[in-house]
């Protein structure tokens, strides 16, 4: 392990950066994640490394790769970010102020009682910036990885994520316009069983593929599928209006996501949709997060009783 003669504390900015360049392991892409020109980048990079005094990086192949001084680190740096972000955050709750990441799978902020549990928050915390980052179907993963520190999306997710339901309403089949069964709704699962489901990304859970699939279908058969890679609902809709598949979304999309080529059909079997409010247990007695569960609470106490 090459010694650099490092006697400084490094910076947090500078630890943050070392997390992307390991995420990502290239130093283009993570200059680009950290909205900085790469030379900087680099230079940070550089700067962390001598205040060390060892090698986090190997330079020596085109690819870039962690040393082994890097690699054994790698983990205290990221439980130091974790540290500093919980030091913030428990002063801006002591303050009264702060930021919290809320993650919205697609349109789903724009459901009832959503933007009345958003309203309650920022009533009850006037300072507080809350600010709302969309996600695809891969919601889950920004919830697990901490991009967010809690998220509205819909039921199921994986065993590990907290959940607390908010609502519920019927599904249907969106479908290309075209197919000679989208004027012919209500319809029911058997009559679609020759026609297949768009395909998913591997980054979604299986769970949640499964329950938006109807897999295994009533039956117990499996459902069909596409071979697209489908990552997030826009793109889905692009492949149904071009003939490729069908999906089995909440019936509101046919509001939320009018599109040429694309109809609703009501299919009568479908499990209902659940929406819910998510976190991770991690982030169970974060304050702000504590915050949005009450917040939630308050509008469903009053919306359903």
């Amino acid at each position: 392990m090459a010694r650099l003669g490092g006697s400084e504390y490094p910076s947090i900015q500078q630890i943050r950066l070392f997390l992307l360049l390991a995420e990502e392991l290239h130093f283009g892409r993570a200059a680009t994640r950290a909205f900085m020109a790469q030379p900087t980048f680099s230079r940070h990079i550089k700067t962390l490394e001598r205040d060390l005094g060892v090698a986090l990086v190997d330079r020596t192949s085109p690819r870039v790769a962690l040393s082994a001084a890097g690699e054994a680190m790698l983990e205290r740096m990221r439980a130091v970010v974790g540290a500093m972000q919980e030091l913030r955050r428990e002063a801006d709750a002591q303050a009264g102020s702060g930021r919290i990441v809320i993650g919205s799978f697609e349109a789903i902020t724009s459901l009832p009682p959503i933007p009345a549990i958003l309203d309650e928050l920022r009533r009850r915390l006037p300072r507080l910036d809350v600010q709302v980052l969309r996600t695809g179907f891969d919601a889950t993963e920004a919830v697990s990885r901490g991009d967010v520190d809690a998220a509205f999306l819909f039921l199921p997710v994986p065993n590990g994520i907290r959940a607390l339901p908010l609502d519920s309403g019927p599904r249907c089949a969106a479908m290309p316009a075209d197919d000679p069964l989208a004027a012919e709704g209500p319809l029911a699962l058997a009559d679609l069983a020759d026609r297949e489901h768009i395909g998913w990304s591997d980054r979604i859970p299986k769970v949640y593929q499964d329950f938006w699939a109807v897999d295994p279908r009533p039956g117990g058969g499996p459902a069909r599928y596409s071979s697209h890679a489908m990552g997030d609902f826009e793109s889905g809709l692009q492949v149904i209006a071009m003939g490729g598949g069908l999906l089995f979304p909440p019936a509101v999309g046919r509001e939320l996501y009018p599109r040429p080529g694309v109809s609703y059909v009501e299919v009568t079997d479908l499990e209902p949709w659940t929406s819910a409010l998510v976190w991770m247990p991690a982030n169970h007695d974060k304050p702000f997060v504590a915050a949005l569960r009450k917040a939630a609470r308050a509008v469903l106490s009053r919306t359903c009783g």
